[in-house]
């Protein structure tokens, strides 16, 4: 019954506040929790989302073209970059970590996929043992609104690296 509430989520679009939904990201001592209004409400924030962690596309392109190129994202006043997964925390500390995203990439848990679905852009994986995830997307939010939102349908990274990203702002 869930994946039927998923699946009938609207797509946010420009112009649309983000949803305000409790997260989790890796601190020191173990999950805090954050919420999205917080880390993603104000400022220029550059937000993307990926399918999984540690998975293939994510791993080898979609994350360390935004770690190589924070900087220019940053140059270009970005405030804030966050990367976010339908992943619990721990494993999106250990993803950071394995990726060197250091201070640069603020790494967003969305363990129980309310973000993404408040967003409507869940992904069904459950054909490939996946269950349900986030489309891969990357959207650039000024002061808690959407000004630009660009989704992956078929997968791959093509709409949504970093380049793509820099290009738009």
């Amino acid at each position: 019954m869930v994946m039927n509430a998923y699946r009938v989520a609207m797509t946010l679009n420009v112009g649309d506040p983000i949803p305000s939904v409790d997260l989790f990201v890796m601190g020191a001592a173990g999950p805090e929790k954050v919420n999205t209004a917080d880390v993603l409400g104000s400022g220029k924030v550059v937000l993307f989302a990926v399918p999984g962690a540690f998975t293939p596309g994510c791993s080898k392109v979609h994350l360390p073209g935004f770690v190589q190129q924070a900087s220019e994202l940053t140059g270009k006043g970005v405030d804030r970059i966050a990367c976010l997964s339908v992943n619990d925390a721990f494993v999106m500390g250990a993803w950071g970590d394995d990726q060197q995203v250091g201070d640069s990439i603020t790494m967003l848990a969305d363990g129980n996929g309310e973000f993404t679905q408040a967003m409507g852009l869940v992904m069904d994986g459950t054909g490939f043992g996946l269950g349900v995830r986030s489309k891969r997307y990357a959207a650039i939010i000024e002061n808690g609104v959407i000004t630009n939102i660009d989704v992956d349908e078929n997968g791959g990274v093509e709409v949504s690296p970093c380049s793509a990203v820099i290009g738009r702002l």
